[in-house]
């Protein structure tokens, strides 16, 4: 079975001054996310600076499905079966990530994964190390008295990523603030889905705004091509792509690329990956 990198015990000497405001700013901000775009946003800034990851998979326990329910917010480009598997809370990769973290008594851990069981995780672990995803940092929230019984649990994966102590450090101390911002986006879209139809906020106007080239530039960028990627996709110079996300900045009113993308998802702008839905 996949071998567990060592943990070791973080030193409070490796809180760098440089990251004591983004600790700060992290806890702070974190009390106005509540939607998905939002979480997914605040991940995206200061988290990045003690936390640098290009996949997330958070889970949290619905007791009306009595199991973990996970979802994957990834700013590098992964195939539909890995997303698929990153996502199935009864599938072998997150059982085995949930089953490893509860042996190791509520620690956070890095599994190596190119030592992951080609026997039960076959193309699966080719996939993640294509894609530049060696190593899955996880950490997670049980209850109190009952380890086995996981209230989330939250994945993180980059290229860069390494199971040093000052990174195991910020995974401890940002723990908490993860779990009760992430319960909380889980209550608020729970919410939203069972207000009524005529409360929910009118989008058709900003819909209407996105043309379909707009929409298919937006789709990749989902998917973290950059400029150039997406015009040999499109055919089109990168310049035009360019043009097209200020664009969409503007229209959306989004500060940045990531943010236009968490925009576009909570109004439903972008549908199915342009991946499954082949190239124009």
């Amino acid at each position: 079975m996949p071998s567990i990198l060592p943990n070791t015990v973080p030193n409070a000497e490796l809180l760098r001054s440089s990251h004591a405001e983004a600790i700060v700013r992290v806890v702070e901000t974190a009390i106005d996310v509540g939607r998905r775009y939002q979480f997914f946003v605040w991940t995206q800034s200061h988290l990045q600076v003690l936390l640098p990851h290009k996949l997330a998979v958070c889970g949290a326990y619905q007791r009306a499905r009595r199991e973990l329910h996970f979802e994957v917010f990834n700013s590098v480009s992964l195939p539909e079966p890995v997303l698929g598997s990153l996502v199935d809370g009864r599938g072998p990769l997150l059982q085995y990530l949930a089953g490893s973290w509860i042996d190791k008594r509520g620690k956070s851990l890095a599994i190596d994964v190119a030592a992951l069981d080609v026997q039960v995780f076959g193309k699966l672990r080719d996939d993640l190390l294509a894609a530049g995803l060696g190593e899955l940092l996880v950490h997670g929230v049980s209850r109190p008295q009952r380890p086995s019984e996981i209230e989330s649990l939250f994945i993180f994966a980059s290229p860069g990523l390494c199971s040093s102590a000052e990174q195991r450090m910020y995974l401890d101390l940002l723990l908490p603030h993860l779990h009760s911002t992430w319960l909380r986006v889980q209550a608020v879209e729970r919410e939203m889905k069972e207000m009524p139809a005529a409360m929910h906020p009118v989008q058709g106007l900003t819909r209407a705004l996105i043309t379909e080239r707009e929409r298919q530039i937006l789709s990749w960028v989902r998917e973290g091509m950059s400029n150039q990627q997406i015009g040999e996709v499109l055919g089109i110079s990168p310049l035009t792509v360019k043009n097209h996300v200020q664009k969409i900045l503007r229209k959306l009113g989004a500060n940045n690329r990531a943010q236009a993308v968490a925009s576009a998802m909570t109004m439903n702008l972008l549908g199915r990956s342009p991946r499954s839905e082949g190239s124009v």
